[in-house]
């Protein structure tokens, strides 16, 4: 195999996955800027509010097991195009709907959809390059994700969402569209059959001597760090506009955010696969801590609130960025996207609560510093757990052996 034909194969894969990347991302985002929107349609109460944003997430729990198990039995490229065929079906669903409880239904089938295509992502990003390469590959595939919610913040920004169902509408037809260039371009990426894990059994091979303290680490940083994310990514503009900025100015800092994170997820490649990775992940999560504080106590000021948004961008998708990078790694080719995708799943519990634990305190009438200030601690332990595992990052599997990988050499 030349290295030409090796990198040509890999260059077009990462393109491929990036772009998938960012169609995710636009659709993960489509709710929290569309709810401006929309709330006043359905008359939606915060509580409410909170529901229909966890609603997606709640689905990308289910999705995202369903999507590793698929990526492990049946191929990447399989697992990938069926999960972008269900949220693309259902994001188009949701912009038909007419009723509350309608609404959340389509968002819950549309995370099915989302949750699933995260695992195979991951698993692509890191069986397409080499081991010391790892950790950059994986991250700047997430760089896309934040890259399309961005995307979702300049169409609301532009005033082409006045109609509320644009975002739906765009974001279902957009990953339906990739479906067919996935197919012919992506090679299946099949893990060998001697690799299969039936043998020792999937179960006992994610919580063996040497991969379960790595696997309750991993669970634990994904849980708290999606946690804030999500929490951000939905009441982030609506906590803005609260404290007094009008909805222009919360959607400029909302598009800050997200570039920002595009920034900070491809910084955490690069922390991830540096020899100092451990006082990397210490400097990321203390940044992520401060800005928080800062974004908290900040006054109504459009170049203050900027500021503090974009370093919480940076800081929190770089931290997504460290984790979704150590992913892999935890465990052999054969179980990696089951292992993966069980570990997002956790993190998407963190990611229903988190929208629901600021619904719920807006709704008790605290203020967006008091809710800001509320989720400094669960940041805290995230970060606790993902510089522990850090540390443990040389001593972690690294089969990769995967049949997909010969199909770059030959495409």
């Amino acid at each position: 195999m030349s290295a030409t034909t090796s990198q040509t194969g890999s260059a077009r894969i990462f393109f491929l996955i990036f772009l998938a990347a960012i169609i995710e991302g636009f659709d993960l985002q489509a709710a929290g800027v569309a709810a401006p929107k929309l709330a006043p349609v359905f008359g939606l109460t915060p509580a409410q509010m909170g529901l229909f944003f966890s609603s997606a997430t709640f689905g990308l729990i289910f999705g995202a097991i369903a999507g590793g198990v698929v990526s492990d039995r049946f191929g990447r490229r399989f697992g990938l195009c069926a999960s972008l065929l269900v949220f693309g079906i259902f994001s188009l669903a949701t912009a038909g709907v007419s009723t509350v409880e309608q609404l959340i239904a389509m968002r819950f089938l549309t995370g099915v959809g989302l949750g699933g295509a995260l695992p195979n992502l991951v698993s692509i990003a890191a069986e397409a390059t080499s081991q010391e390469r790892r950790g950059r590959a994986v991250s700047l595939m997430y760089a896309g994700v934040p890259l399309g919610g961005a995307v979702a913040s300049i169409v609301a920004m532009a005033g082409l969402h006045d109609d509320w169902r644009t975002l739906f509408i765009a974001g279902g037809i957009m990953p339906m569209l990739l479906v067919l260039p996935l197919l012919l371009l992506l090679p299946p990426l099949r893990v060998e059959k001697k690799q299969s894990a039936k043998s020792e059994g999937t179960w006992r091979q994610l919580f063996s001597q040497g991969t379960v303290l790595s696997t309750l680490l991993l669970w634990t940083g994904f849980f708290f760090g999606i946690m804030v994310l999500y929490l951000l990514l939905n009441w982030l503009p609506t906590l803005l506009v609260t404290r007094g900025l009008n909805r222009e100015q919360a959607g400029l800092i909302q598009l800050i955010f997200n570039i920002a994170g595009a920034a900070g997820s491809l910084l955490g490649g690069l922390f991830l696969d540096s020899r100092r990775k451990v006082l990397n992940g210490t400097i990321c999560f203390a940044l992520l801590v401060g800005s928080l504080i800062l974004l908290g106590i900040a006054p109504a000021n459009v170049a203050m609130n900027a500021i503090a948004g974009a370093m919480v961008g940076v800081s929190v998708m770089g931290a997504q960025a460290l984790l979704y990078g150590i992913a892999p790694q935890c465990y052999g080719a054969a179980v990696r996207g089951t292992g993966v995708g069980i570990a997002v799943a956790v993190g998407r519990i963190g990611s229903v609560l988190g929208p629901l634990l600021a619904g719920g305190l807006v709704a008790s009438g605290r203020s967006p510093t008091e809710v800001l200030m509320a989720i400094v601690p669960v940041a805290l332990v995230g970060g606790i757990a993902t510089v522990v595992l850090l540390s443990r990052l040389r001593g972690l599997p690294t089969a990769t052996s995967v049949n997909g990988a010969a199909a770059l050499a030959k495409n």
